[in-house]
């Protein structure tokens, strides 16, 4: 009878642990969307990608408005593409140019530029995109890094899987292993944070350089450069479907 009780008593433990790691993978999570955009109150930013591929380079610029779970990207530059909108609407995306009678549907898994997806350039909601369990911790100097493995709650995210490296001091992401369902790494992201917004009266830092390279073939890379990001409050209407073709 003693055996059976302590049994129990060791599985409810180790539940209890689990529940707690998963708490605090959660929390973690949180915490490091906000510095990328994953906010609930309105935000405007600038985006520009600097990308080599293949030997060749090239620059995109776009300016992105997004709340909540919404976000409208408009294309600036180069001129070819000035005036194109990608508009993401809760996990769905769409895209629409003058020549378009309606917008059509697309997927943030496309390639945008280079290293760079579709979904890569809005913000960031990856709490609730994706489960976070904690893989394993390292240490960097005093810092203590946690590693989380994320899996997508749903298949038209970006990532299946992405294996994300959090500062426990300072609640930011600093890189992220982008995995196929096998697990295998395809391209790695590197962020900085030296840009800053504030909210509710307090100054927090913000993404200002995401690095993606492409693990195979590491000359191949995007570097996002995040401009000038200001909170702003958005009308709903700006991120109605219906009201781009108009």
């Amino acid at each position: 009878m003693k055996t059976l009780f302590f049994a129990v008593l060791m599985a409810a433990s180790l539940s209890g642990t689990k529940m707690a790691y998963a708490d605090m993978a959660s929390d973690l999570l949180k915490a490091s969307d906000g510095a990328r955009g994953g906010v609930a109150g309105g935000l405007t930013w600038k985006t520009k990608i600097e990308t080599t591929e293949d030997g060749e380079s090239s620059e995109r610029e776009f300016i992105i408005k997004a709340k909540d779970h919404d976000a409208l990207v408009e294309a600036t530059s180069p001129a070819r593409t000035k005036g194109e909108i990608y508009l993401f609407n809760d996990r769905n995306m769409w895209f629409f140019k003058p020549s378009l009678k309606k917008p059509v549907s697309i997927s943030p898994r496309q390639k945008l530029s280079g290293q760079a997806a579709n979904g890569d350039i809005a913000s960031t909601h990856y709490a609730r995109d994706y489960t976070a369990t904690l893989e394993k911790t390292e240490t960097r100097g005093a810092d203590k890094i946690y590693v989380l493995m994320l899996k997508a709650k749903s298949p038209n995210l970006t990532y299946d899987q992405i294996r994300y490296y959090i500062n426990g001091k300072t609640k930011l992401a600093e890189k992220a292993e982008f995995l196929t369902l096998q697990g295998q790494v395809f391209k790695v992201g590197e962020m900085e944070y030296n840009n800053f917004i504030t909210i509710g009266g307090k100054k927090s830092p913000f993404v200002s350089k995401m690095s993606i390279v492409d693990a195979k073939f590491k000359e191949n890379k995007s570097v996002i450069n995040y401009e000038e990001p200001k909170t702003e409050n958005h009308a709903a209407a700006l991120f109605n479907i219906n009201n781009l073709s108009r």
